[in-house]
């Protein structure tokens, strides 16, 4: 009797509706994917395993690519999007598993454990982070191997970077001696400029503090200089960013 009453029982473990969420919310769109395929495997649904993997790396680079894309100085709280492509992936599980997953439970099939989801999770975290982390540090280390740095003043040392690649020496040299000339290159306080050159623009980034943004005579100080280093290159567009920390951060364009 024992025997027969196994027979019965479905084979194999599948992953519940909040693994979903908990494991997804961990490890990504990889580990969705993964999550319904070891589903769809045990539900006897094979055919749809490839489709599901390919639908999942897509979405991986889709949303992972796009953050790159998103402007530094738009607030996006860290658990939002996290939050989306949980319940996203949670509510194709009710779609498309749920009647069967309950089935399989209702007629005594095992389900995987909290350790398993967990693991899984930070394992697919894992694998998602490393050709983001490559990517990010051959970038950074591309990039930083074109930078140059003019300083400018005895005493006072004012720093122009530039990417060697992008912009001349003597350009910087003339953007500098025009800051020298507006007196914005004085003897009080360092300044920090970075230097972009984009067609017939300068977009010259410069380092502020917290809240200049909301400061209307510091903003108008630097519209003063803006137009006076316009009128100093006028062959070329000048273009003020403000930036706050780090140059992505752009808190006020002036142009």
């Amino acid at each position: 009797m024992n025997d027969t009453v196994d027979q019965t029982l479905p084979l194999g473990k599948i992953y519940k509706d909040k693994a979903f969420w908990v494991g997804t919310f961990l490890g990504g769109p990889l580990v969705a994917g993964y999550l319904f395929t070891e589903n769809f495997k045990t539900l006897g649904q094979p055919e749809k395993v490839k489709p599901t993997w390919i639908i999942s790396v897509i979405a991986t680079l889709v949303i992972f690519g796009g953050i790159f894309w998103i402007p530094g100085n738009i607030p996006i709280p860290n658990q939002i999007i996290p939050i989306v492509y949980s319940a996203i992936a949670f509510g194709l599980f009710k779609k498309y598993q749920e009647e069967n997953a309950s089935k399989h439970i209702y007629n005594g099939g095992l389900v995987y454990s909290w350790g398993k989801v967990i693991v899984v999770g930070i394992i697919g975290l894992l694998i998602t982070l490393a050709p983001i982390f490559t990517y990010v540090y051959l970038t950074d280390t591309l990039e930083q191997a074109n930078i140059s740095t003019k300083i400018y003043g005895e005493t006072v040392k004012h720093e122009i970077d530039f990417d060697q690649s992008n912009i001349s020496e003597q350009e910087i040299d003339k953007i500098g001696a025009g800051f020298v000339e507006t007196g914005f290159f004085d003897l009080s306080i360092a300044k920090y400029i970075y230097v972009v050159k984009n067609g017939t623009k300068y977009e010259i980034s410069i380092s502020s503090i917290q809240g200049i943004e909301k400061d209307e005579d510091a903003l108008k100080e630097f519209g003063t200089l803006r137009n006076q280093m316009d009128g100093y290159l006028p062959n070329k567009k000048v273009e003020f960013k403000l930036v706050v920390d780090y140059l992505d951060n752009v808190v006020k364009v002036l142009k």
